[in-house]
């Protein structure tokens, strides 16, 4: 149920509609049930959608581009969907702050080289194509995510950083110790993180749904803040001055006095004022800022054998103020392959039975290093009110675009349209040839 709800509310998000009108059935089979998988429902959602609008803008003989910059939703807007349908229950109302959609669709069209390629004669055996998707996606789940974490101070002028947020291989300890860092004015490696250890690390609701930099991220700051508040406080007392402020480590009064994180915590323990330093911080956010992304996929279809072949994505997304560049690079570059396998290459088959009959790596083709093709991974800088530091999420929207990019990237080469994944060269061929 709510995969089935993501699926219409994530993507019904990205264009101003007033009227919508949406329909989910669930069914049992004697076949694995769908699930959770990055995306969330979204995926499927902007295949659908991104395809559909494609076609329109085909029949209305406008560039696809153009199309879309007609229609999709500006900031200060609301999304009327948002409120109606939140993940399985109603959601709550969201109205977009910010959006680098249109820098997204135009930094795309230069890097992929869209005007030339997209009106380039097709003719021959191997025809070449462009194609692109707009897309979007939520950070967290509004009203249901909440992240703690729990931050002290050492004498040697370190912090501590407990936190329910778990890392499951995107780098959040990095993430969030960097938001900790940059509040408290220390280099990164003075914060020391401890994460998801049930025994000692505050709740957490989990790392999905794109939830940790927003959410968590959101925590850490509320907590970096108060901490920072109470080194000024006590360092100011140490001084015996009643204003002043923090800059890199230390503690400077107005009228010239100055004292490092290290002695402020050292004599708050031992001698002076008395006290750790310390503080817990929660946060849940009842906006779901949606970053926005725009794909581009360059391909080459071999119109005998059916064959498609990437030649290169790229994906521009924005997601506010990115806090870790490579990071986020390294969620672009994870997201496009999963979204090519889906595209052109990863079906179960099963037989009378219902028994799956491809259940390892050699005859379920997933995309390997020798399939991928050049990818480009761009973002555009935004600032999003609700969010740490201006961040949204970037860690599930890269995957909702190459899929439709790539089909529409084979319309564009050799003109047949497939409305069903994965494209596969037998579909390719029997449409081509009809």
């Amino acid at each position: 149920m709510t995969v089935m709800s993501v699926t219409a509310q994530k993507s019904l998000t990205l264009y101003r509609s007033p009227n919508v009108h949406v329909e989910g059935k669930a069914v049992y089979t004697n076949l694995p049930v769908a699930g959770a998988y990055r995306g969330y429902g979204a995926p499927q959602g902007f295949f659908a959608l991104e395809c559909l609008m494609d076609e329109i803008a085909v029949a209305l003989a406008i560039d696809p581009i153009e199309f879309r910059h007609k229609n999709y939703v500006l900031a200060g807007e609301d999304v009327p969907i948002a409120k109606i349908l939140g993940e399985g229950r109603e959601g709550f109302p969201v109205v977009i702050e910010s959006t680098g959609m249109r820098e997204c669709l135009e930094t795309g069209r230069k890097l992929i080289g869209w005007d030339a390629i997209h009106s380039m004669p097709k003719s021959g055996i191997h025809r070449r194509g462009v194609g692109m998707a707009c897309v979007a996606q939520g950070s967290g789940i509004a009203g249901i995510d909440m992240g703690s974490v729990f931050i002290k101070m050492n004498e040697d002028g370190s912090f501590n950083l407990l936190m329910g947020a778990t890392d499951l291989g995107t780098g959040s300890d990095t993430a969030l110790a960097q938001i900790a860092a940059e509040v408290l004015e220390v280099p990164l490696e003075k914060i020391m993180v401890t994460s998801s250890d049930t025994d000692i690390t505050p709740f957490d609701t989990g790392a999905y749904a794109s939830s940790t930099t927003f959410i968590s991220g959101a925590a850490v700051k509320k907590a970096a803040e108060r901490v920072r508040s109470q080194i000024l406080e006590q360092g100011l007392v140490l001084l015996g001055e009643k204003t002043g402020a923090i800059q890199n480590g230390f503690v400077t009064g107005m009228r010239g006095g100055r004292i490092s994180y290290g002695d402020i915590c050292t004599r708050s323990f031992y001698t002076e004022n008395q006290r750790q330093i310390m503080a817990t911080a929660s946060h849940v956010s009842y906006d779901s800022p949606p970053p926005f992304n725009a794909t581009f996929a360059d391909v080459t279809v071999d119109t005998e054998t059916g064959i498609v072949s990437v030649n290169k994505i790229v994906s521009v997304t924005d997601a506010g103020q990115i806090i870790n560049p490579q990071m986020a690079e390294g969620q672009v570059e994870g997201a496009i392959p999963q979204s090519l396998g889906m595209a052109l290459s990863e079906y179960m088959i099963f037989d009378e039975s219902g028994q799956a009959i491809n259940t390892n790596f050699g005859n379920y083709h997933i995309f390997t290093a020798i399939d991928m093709p050049k990818i480009i991974a761009k973002f555009i800088a935004t600032h999003e009110p609700s969010g740490p530091f201006g961040a949204k999420a970037v860690a599930e929207i890269p995957i909702n675009g190459p899929a439709p990019a790539v089909a529409n990237a084979i319309f564009n080469a050799c003109g047949v349209r497939v409305r069903d994944l994965p494209i596969t060269p037998e579909k390719i061929v029997s449409r081509f040839q009809s």
